[in-house]
């Protein structure tokens, strides 16, 4: 296929993963604590790798993102801005006015008007008030007052409204009142809501669309986008000293007295605050900086930092992948940058990616790996195992692609009807060529067709006993057994489909694991290693298989568990550590019956005690099976390349 490379301009996407690249990443976390529903979600958390190296954040960097840049936002302001630079301005005003009364009037009257200026409460509210009801005798002062009264109302009702407020247009007598028209029929329909009524909403957009520029598509985004202003507008109240909060307020009930606005403003928030109780009417800010922050600036500032919470809340509740795909990752980008954006937008297409492959499925609520996860699972533990080994110790096994049973002899021959189909290219082709001599194209036949020798190997039957008692994971051997019994499964089944194998885990006692259970299996959270129960098991397991029959034993401790007969006629489960011998022998008795059966029996110890030693010796006496003594770090090495050696001797045997 064309490629074509051009400049990076910032529209690429930053992160290219794929299914097979977050499968492997949750492999590990998978195996040793058996929950993908929690390894997705620890994956969540601590982030991921692309496949060219770069990191995709988690959660926990993305919150920290969030509070660096919440600190700094509170960090670069302060809150006494929001009336020093009214009351400033009012002064201006007020001087000019006083400079007016100079210029053209009687001195009496303009004594009268110096001493209502003088008169003026020193309080914000009360002086806006008093030029309310003052007559200007400068016009430029008039003017400026009026302005400034308008600048304030819209600042105000934006700091409520935020958005809406992008739809008022102008504030003339007429817009006014059509927005009081708004918020009264607004009322309604919240109060008709509390009844358990459904409002009209396409006729209220009919009669009001010109004040939602954003266009909502039904009530509840509507309210949601005026209850999350209104929210802010409390959040900055509250972060207000006392007398701060008082100033404010007492202006904004002069400024609005006289449009009656206040009520239904009043009347809207309790509404909202009761439809939306979780938006944060209670919250504070701790502003810091030393830039003035104004009424104009009130609201930007206010939105970010609101938009972090809610961006933060989302973060901090969500326990899977989908639940992220709530987030407005456009919004992040503006708040948080590319980089966590785009780690964002990837976090929410985890599971999803996983179940478009057909890896995992969603059952009750809860992910799963499919049968084909389970196989891309084994085949990377067998890959993995098998990368560390030098080639020539295994022959070059390959563990890529499904075999039948049957390895080549470098050999080959014409094809005979039963045959594997092992097609040999070169000499089909090369017999094509012989029989219709040189030229394009060249057509085959079935008598051109050679296929290679295959030579044929034992079958052979294996139970993987695995041990799940507690000493596993507090030995930190657990996750290493777990990937050689994914890894052995997944070598049976490519390489040697016609071969048996099951799995025991063990612990207080023995049970058989299906293939599917592997990845998911945890260890038991009890003591004892019954190992006793366990070789029953693989016992009845093997007796109807046919071929080279083996049980291999993976485990960090001697036997300290057996089965008794209770006096109800049922077993029982005895325990002791230090071992004693009754558990030794019975355990012991078991290993005879596996002999006695031509069952072999090869031990992978994961640690060298004294006690496993010597138990393991006297049951290798026993058997005439093998004992390796291994570290977490090389039990695939020893595992897999013995059970491959193993099959290759009982071929050339055979």
């Amino acid at each position: 296929m064309p490629y074509r490379y051009s400049r990076w301009d910032g529209s690429q996407s930053g992160f290219e993963l794929d299914a097979e690249q977050v499968l492997a990443e949750v492999a590990d976390d998978l195996l040793y604590h058996g929950d993908l529903h929690a390894a997705l979600r620890r994956a969540l958390q601590s982030g991921l790798r692309t496949p060219d190296g770069r990191a995709l954040e988690g959660l926990r960097q993305l919150l920290e993102r969030i509070a660096r840049r919440r600190r700094e936002e509170l960090e670069r302001h302060e809150l006494s801005g929001l009336t020093a630079d009214i009351a400033r301005r009012l002064d201006e005003i007020v001087d000019q006015e006083r400079s007016g009364l100079e210029a053209g009037m009687d001195p009496g009257e303009a004594a009268r008007r110096h001493q209502q200026l003088d008169e003026l409460p020193p309080d914000l509210a009360g002086r806006f008030r008093g030029l309310q009801d003052y007559d200007f005798a400068d016009p430029d002062a008039r003017r400026r007052f009026e302005e400034l009264s308008e600048e304030l109302r819209r600042q105000l009702l934006q700091n409520q409204f935020n958005r809406l407020a992008q739809g008022m247009g102008d504030l003339t007598p007429e817009r006014m009142a059509a927005m009081k028209d708004m918020l009264d029929e607004l009322n309604q329909m919240l109060a008709q809501r509390e009844r358990g009524q459904e409002p009209d909403f396409a006729g209220f957009m009919s009669r009001h669309g010109q004040f939602f520029p954003g266009n909502p598509q039904n009530l509840d985004e509507l309210l949601e986008q005026m209850a999350r202003s209104m929210a802010q507008m409390r959040a900055l109240l509250n972060s207000m000293n006392p007398d701060q909060r008082r100033q404010l307020h007492e202006l904004a009930e002069a400024l609005m007295s006289d449009l009656d606005l206040a009520w239904q403003v009043d009347e809207l928030g309790r509404h909202l605050q009761g439809a939306f109780p979780d938006l944060g009417w209670d919250a504070r800010y701790d502003f810091s900086g030393s830039d003035p922050l104004d009424l104009a600036g009130a609201p930007g500032v206010l939105e970010s930092l609101g938009d972090l919470d809610e961006l933060e809340h989302l973060l901090r509740s969500a326990t899977s992948p989908a639940q992220l795909s709530e987030a407005d990752v456009e919004r992040a980008r503006e708040l948080l940058g590319d980089v966590a954006a785009d780690s964002l937008a990837e976090l929410a297409r985890l599971a999803r990616l996983l179940e478009e492959a057909g890896l995992i499925e969603n059952r009750e609520g809860r992910y799963e790996l499919t049968p084909k996860g389970l196989r891309r699972i084994g085949q990377r533990a067998l890959a993995e195992l098998f990368s560390r080994l030098a080639r020539d110790r295994i022959g070059g096994h390959e563990v890529e692609r499904a075999g039948i049973g049957h390895e080549r002899a470098n050999e080959h021959k014409p094809y005979e009807f039963g045959d594997p189909f092992a097609l040999n290219v070169g000499e089909s082709v090369r017999n094509a060529l012989r029989r219709r001599g040189p030229g394009l194209p060249v057509r085959l036949t079935p008598d051109d067709f050679e296929v290679e020798q295959m030579e044929q190997l034992a079958r052979s039957a294996t139970v993987l006993m695995l041990d799940l008692s507690l000493s596993m994971p507090m030995r930190d051997n657990f996750l290493a057994a777990k990937k050689v019994a994914v890894a052995l499964h997944a070598l049976i089944t490519s390489q040697f489909p016609r071969d048996f194998l099951a799995i025991v885990g063990f612990s207080e006692v023995a049970r058989e694991l299906r293939p599917a259970q592997l990845p998911e299996v945890s260890w038991d959270f009890v003591y004892g290693t019954n190992m006793q129960h366990a070789f029953m098991l693989a016992r009845r397991l093997l007796a109807h298989e046919s071929g080279t029959r083996q049980i291999i034993m993976v485990t960090d401790g001697e036997p300290t568990a057996h089965l008794e007969t209770g006096p109800d006629g049922g077993s029982e489960v005895f325990f002791h550590y230090p071992p004693v011998s009754a558990t030794i022998e019975k355990t012991l008795a078991e290993v005879h019956r596996c002999t006695k059966e031509g069952i072999r029996i090869n031990t992978f110890m994961l640690d060298a005690s004294a006690g496993l030693r010597s138990f393991v010796e006297r049951m290798t006496r026993m058997n005439r099976g093998r004992a390796f003594f291994t570290t977490p770090e090389t039990l695939g090495d020893y595992l897999l390349v013995d059970f491959v050696e193993q099959k290759r001797r009982t071929r050339r045997a055979g």
